[in-house]
């Protein structure tokens, strides 16, 4: 690969898992509040798709608001859950600045952006799904897991106006961190932002916070559909 990935900050420690032919299309998948690329990597090795290399970069270190101020992974900072906290304004947009350098670096590196697609959980899909309604390029698509719309209020004048982006919203309905209402909520938002006919909002009976074997086949199948083989 060309390019140099210092320059991208959070592609240096990234972790990458590469497909077994040549790659065509790229997953960046941003981790939750707390946690590291790495775990994601591991589930997402399983999908086993060998076009498709998944990025996976770890958030920076920063002291999180709603954690009494304790320093964890996070890409910006938490005042609270619900659709009424205050927010991080300038925090999110710097993320999602970070996150549109990497879909930079992709493209300059062979991949287009309209084979890149965004995914993340919680807090990583919260800001996945900002970074691409706000992406001047056209992506493939976002995969939302347990998670919701940061700056909703800003939306849709803040959107980059791409309405035929694909996004897969899925949610744990025993979900005690993000209430799957908060999620349903977000899937309400998205269709004055996208084209309705473009979300897909799957809820999962007894799921907490966190993933589940069946979610993950909706995943696999949502990434073959919008990044087939070329």
């Amino acid at each position: 690969m060309c390019g140099n990935n210092m320059s991208v900050p959070l592609l240096a420690e990234a972790v990458t898992v590469s497909g077994g032919e040549k790659e065509t299309a790229a997953v960046i998948f941003l981790h939750g509040l707390g946690d590291s690329g790495q775990g994601w990597a591991d589930t997402l090795t399983k999908i086993e798709l060998p076009h498709v290399k998944f990025i996976c970069p770890h958030a920076p270190q920063i002291p999180v608001t709603l954690n009494m101020k304790m320093i964890m992974p996070a890409w910006f900072d938490l005042m609270g859950l619900n659709p009424d906290s205050q927010e991080d304004e300038s925090g999110i947009k710097k993320a999602a600045d970070n996150i549109k350098a990497i879909i930079e670096h992709e493209a300059r590196n062979g991949i287009p952006p309209h084979r890149i697609m965004l995914g993340g959980f919680s807090q990583g899909g919260a800001l996945s799904l900002y970074t691409a309604l706000t992406c001047q390029q056209q992506l493939a698509g976002v995969v939302a897991l347990s998670c919701w719309l940061p700056l909703h209020r800003s939306f849709p004048s803040a959107s980059s106006g791409n309405k035929n982006i694909p996004i897969l919203q899925c949610h744990g309905e025993a979900d005690a961190i993000i209430p799957v209402q908060f999620g349903a909520m977000t899937a309400e938002k998205l269709k004055y932002i996208v084209n309705p006919q473009m979300i897909t909002f799957k809820t999962y009976p007894g799921l907490a916070h966190m993933s589940c074997p069946q979610e993950m086949v909706a995943v696999k199948e949502f990434i073959e559909k919008y990044l087939p083989r070329i």
